[in-house]
């Protein structure tokens, strides 16, 4: 018994202080955003699916604080409902365990790995990965693992001369077997007319988006986010 409990003391001795790194790497990503209250920006969205034609979009996304968003296009958009609202508040919402793990170079950026476990049933998500950045202060990297649509991947880049916290680029790649489309994207428009059978093998996908034209804190108003019936 007494094994045990000293098995079980070093434990914790030795992640809580991995634990508090974590915790404040995260918190000091959504302190960071939390500066921005809301924004709008235009976005160019490639979808890469060898069975699913979609033809490149343009659209306009909302955002306010703290979780409002909207895709807005005058054709059709796809886009993956992670990809689309990339918040670090999000994380802020939910009870989770995050662990650091080490720093590591990505992309010519020293990032550090923090792992965060979801606590509770509620969440669809198992596992995810964060690579931040502790300098500027941004998610830089997210690997989630799901309960239902496989394992998806978002790579962030950023504009260094931009003084918000907010990507001009992102990168979403997924697995076409385990992902349910459509339903884990977020679309607007009339979806595409013709659809294929999903293949038997498993393929990956990707999904390109650019953003530009930033418009941040010009006091969007709510009824940009309701929905038109």
């Amino acid at each position: 018994m007494r094994k045990i409990f000293l098995i079980m003391l070093i434990t914790i001795i030795e992640i809580f202080p991995q634990q508090k790194i974590a915790d404040e790497l995260i918190n000091s990503v959504i302190t960071n955003f939390n500066r921005v209250k809301d924004y709008e920006v235009d976005v160019e969205i490639k979808v890469d699916v060898d069975f699913l034609k979609v033809p490149d979009a343009k659209a306009k996304i909302y955002f306010k604080q703290p979780d409002k968003i909207r895709l807005k296009s005058e054709g059709f958009a796809l886009l993956p409902k992670e990809g689309l609202d990339f918040s670090p508040a999000s994380l802020a919402k939910k009870d989770y365990t995050a662990i650091y793990e080490r720093d590591v170079m990505l992309n010519g950026k020293k990032v550090s790995v923090v792992k965060v476990i979801p606590v509770g049933e509620q969440s669809n998500i198992i596992l995810s990965t964060l690579w931040i950045d502790p300098v500027d202060k941004v998610i830089r990297k997210v690997e989630s693992t799901t309960k239902m649509n496989g394992t998806f991947t978002i790579e962030l880049t950023y504009d260094e001369s931009f003084k918000y916290p907010l990507p001009e680029k992102m990168v979403f790649s997924f697995n076409i077997d385990k992902l349910n489309l459509p339903k884990a994207f977020s679309t607007d428009g009339n979806p595409p007319s013709k659809k294929k059978r999903l293949p038997d093998a498993p393929t990956k996908g990707n999904v390109f988006v650019q953003y530009s034209n930033y418009k941040v804190n010009i006091g969007i108003p709510d009824s940009v986010f309701e929905e038109k019936q």
